[in-house]
């Protein structure tokens, strides 16, 4: 009884007076309208309502970068992140990353409609300011429910403070819950400030905001919505690739880039320090890195060639010479998002079978694929706590999804193919072969083309947590997650051998996550997702 109340308070959609999170301390204040009375207050909620959940300090169960874990792209060691389970498949209605992440989307909810019935109550000089800031929080709340309906489908839709038995709601029917959205999201897009600001540039413009509506329309199969907004952010004029793909992520490009949409920067966490070294880079000497996230076989076999063509369909080489040599003839994204067996990092050769090595593939803190991310693990940061900025959005996502939303409809004109080459000629491709525009591309039928615009997402986006809601979107995830988990490949002798990992399954139900069963008992009016 005791753990139920305690997740009715979490859901509830009141607030009580101070909340922590605020971290506003006047002692004489008893309610929350106490705290809620200047144009810094504004900002205050806005911020601790993106820090706690869409830019997050250090917790792993919710940093982007974290989220491949849960892929097949990725491994992700530690089963409190809740990646693990989801990727391998041990799941049920008993788990707890799904009452994690309901809870955790649903109480934000709650605080922002709050927030929002209340936005009249603090004094500001300038009304402009406080319908910035009323806009920025209503796109938060719809950033939740766009995650919560694509995990759970008929979801709970409240867009009022309620009592927790008002909250007890019949869920809406997931595509009405997706249309409500669509239709808000034009109207909070309206009314954001066009261009990035020069503090806080984790809060939504209206270029942002538009970009992660962007995503959603690509994600639920609204080609025509998804198109239109890209076109206009690439209408906007204030974005570029940044010439420079490896550079990008890492202190070279990170600070200084007009890619990056929508930052996570050190403004975002509150704090002088970011952990991607931590959990993404490598146990080295007396570093800290600790693995947490590394690739697999899986993610280092999509990689094309310099050409633009799969390993498997190559006439310069074999596939099994390249998957002996990941680096062979390969595109050059491959080198600048991935590290393993016979690289150099920190001026030493990396060696996983070295038992004497922290980097021996079987150690706790080392890869159990041979395998590290590149991306966000600047050597800088070996030995020392990084501020690397990252970017949650940026514009080589508007790119590609006008060029797959255009695909989805049949519909492959000049600007898609040239969003393609744009993509393709930054990352160093043979453009005397990987241009989309040669004769050998006119031929392509309409499902050429998908294949190939589901790779360049996929190396393109490679440890940057948008491969597993690819996969579920695409309907691929009951083939590609079914299979297990592979690293290095090595010859020994005459014989081909692959670390395992783990072995995976997906279920076709898992394309939905389960209610967990105390939200069952709470929201009587759920119903479980079929399957579970």
């Amino acid at each position: 009884m005791k753990n139920i109340y305690i997740y009715l308070i979490l859901l509830s959609v009141t607030l009580s007076g101070c909340e922590s999170f605020l971290d506003k301390r006047d002692p004489t204040a008893t309610t929350f309208e106490e705290f809620f009375n200047t144009e810094a207050d504004l900002r205050r909620v806005a911020y601790s309502s993106y820090l706690d959940f869409f830019t997050p300090r250090s917790d792993r169960r919710l940093l982007f970068y974290m989220k491949d874990g849960r892929s097949d792209d990725a491994y992700a060691r530690v089963e409190t992140d809740h990646h693990l389970r989801i990727a391998n498949g041990n799941i049920n209605a008993n788990t707890r990353a799904f009452e994690y992440y309901y809870t955790l989307h649903f109480k934000h909810i709650g605080r922002i409609n709050n927030y929002i019935a209340t936005i009249d109550a603090p004094y500001v000089e300038d009304e402009a300011i406080r319908e910035k800031y009323k806009a920025i929080l209503e796109g938060l709340r719809v950033w939740h429910y766009f995650e919560a309906t694509t995990r759970w489908g008929d979801i709970p839709f409240l867009l009022e403070p309620a009592t927790i038995e008002e909250a007890k709601q019949k869920p809406l029917p997931k595509q009405e819950v997706l249309g409500r959205l669509f239709e808000m999201s034009e109207s909070i897009a309206n009314r954001l400030p066009s261009g990035e600001y020069s503090t806080d540039k984790f809060f939504f413009n209206k270029e942002s905001f538009k970009t992660l509506v962007m995503r959603y329309a690509l994600y639920h199969g609204r080609y025509e919505l998804a198109a239109r907004l890209a076109q206009e952010v690439m209408d906007s004029g204030q974005y570029e690739l940044y010439p420079n793909y490896g550079d990008l992520f890492q202190y070279a490009g990170a600070s200084s880039n007009k890619e990056f949409i929508q930052h996570h920067n050190l403004e975002a966490v509150g704090t002088n320090v970011t952990y991607s070294f931590r959990d993404l880079g490598p146990h080295f000497r007396t570093g800290n890195g600790q693995s947490y996230s590394v690739p697999t076989k899986a993610l280092v076999d999509a990689y094309w060639t310099l050409q633009g063509r799969p390993i498997s369909n190559c006439p310069l080489h074999t596939k099994e010479e390249y998957e002996l040599d990941p680096k062979l003839n390969r595109d050059p994204r491959f080198q600048a998002s991935i590290m393993g067996h016979g690289d150099i990092f920190y001026g030493e050769e990396i060696d996983i079978y070295n038992t004497q090595s922290p980097m021996y593939y079987q150690n706790l803190r080392a890869s159990k694929s041979g395998y590290w991310y590149r991306k966000f693990v600047p050597e800088e940061d070996a030995f020392r706590n990084g501020n690397l900025v990252f970017g949650i959005t940026r514009y080589a996502e508007v790119l590609l999804t006008y060029a797959e939303a255009k695909i989805m409809q049949n519909d492959i004109n000049a600007l898609a193919k040239d969003c393609i080459n744009q993509i393709r000629r930054r990352a160093g491709l043979d453009m005397n072969y990987a241009d989309v525009t040669l004769p050998v591309y006119s031929a392509y039928t309409q499902q050429q083309w998908i294949e190939l615009i589901r790779n360049e997402r996929r190396t393109e986006f490679a440890g940057e947590g948008m491969r597993y809601d690819d996969i579920l979107r695409w309907k691929i995830a009951e083939d590609v997650l079914n299979k297990p988990a592979l690293g290095h490949t090595r010859m020994v002798g005459n014989q081909k051998q692959t670390l395992h990992i783990e072995n995976r399954t997906f279920a076709p139900h898992n394309y939905l996550w389960p209610h967990h069963e105390l939200q069952l008992k709470i929201e009587p009016e759920l119903v479980q997702n079929p399957g579970y």
